[in-house]
């Protein structure tokens, strides 16, 4: 008995350890941007390691203005905010259809739709911008919506399939004994017993969307219309010729600020719905 608890006590020692060193890979990257966007870029050259003699907060207000961040932010939360909502409902109206509606062929649709998991989505980006560029939706943050919108996510689709299959039928036969029509009941029944997975399909595919960056590469090439990532990833290409390191390691912590907060105000939702939906599918 004693050796047991001594392994068990190993054990939990040796996951503890893990679990902070999987925190310091994560945290440390995100301290050292931290204090090498307030150095000036002679320290920054002098010891990237020293710490900074004197914040340089001003590093953010010129990170802002020279990048044009506010212009960048705007177009991501354009792209993103329309986007997350019209996604996420056309996401839950296909769960429903293909979770709780019965129709002739739905289990083979359902099955190609599951098939299509195992192809490389690479694949589909040649024909994808042939088809983009014939409706001339190319260099519009309005095309690069519909794209995402309406290009869905096997994953998310059989996230949230699997939590609604997982809600009882009968509820559904009482609301249509009453009288309730189709609508009335995805509205009034399902979407509401389904919020916890709706929840947390909307969180990964906001940061999913604020961290797209392929889409908006290839799809905007107008600087106005750029999203965060873009813009700063032409910021990175700037410094060959600039070499104004702080400056972009403020930008960079400007842009992380939305997906950091996500995180953090919205862990709660995330593992609460990934475990329902896991445990009722």
């Amino acid at each position: 008995m004693e050796r047991l608890t001594e392994r068990r006590t190993a054990i939990d020692w040796f996951w503890r350890i893990v679990l902070i060193v999987w925190s310091l890979t994560i945290l440390f990257p995100l301290a050292w941007v931290l204090y090498e966007s307030l150095k000036t870029n002679q320290e920054f050259f002098q010891n990237v390691w020293a710490f900074p003699e004197t914040l340089k907060w001003s590093n953010y207000k010129t990170a802002w203005d020279k990048y044009n961040l506010g212009g960048a932010m705007l177009n991501t939360l354009y792209y993103v905010g329309v986007s997350l909502v019209l996604g996420t409902f056309l996401t839950t109206l296909n769960a429903y259809a293909l979770t709780r509606m019965e129709f002739k062929g739905r289990k083979l649709v359902w099955g190609v739709i599951m098939l299509s998991l195992f192809l490389p989505g690479i694949n589909a980006l040649i024909p994808q911008y042939v088809l983009m560029r014939d409706l001339h939706l190319t260099n519009s943050l309005t095309g690069l919506i519909i794209l995402d919108s309406f290009g869905e996510s096997v994953f998310f689709l059989m996230l949230l399939g699997g939590f609604m299959q997982s809600l009882p039928k009968e509820l559904e036969e009482s609301g249509t004994m009453d009288g309730a029509s189709l609508f009335q009941v995805f509205g009034r029944i399902i979407v509401p017993l389904a919020m916890p997975g709706i929840v947390t399909v909307a969180i990964f595919k906001f940061l999913g969307l604020y961290n797209n960056f392929l889409g908006p590469f290839i799809y905007l090439s107008d600087p106005k219309k750029y999203t965060i990532g873009v813009n700063m990833y032409q910021a990175d290409q700037m410094m060959q010729y600039t070499a104004d390191w702080v400056t972009m390691f403020a930008g960079v912590m400007i842009a992380m600020v939305p997906s950091v907060l996500m995180y953090v105000f919205c862990q709660r939702w995330i593992m609460e719905g990934a475990t329902m939906g896991a445990v009722k599918g």
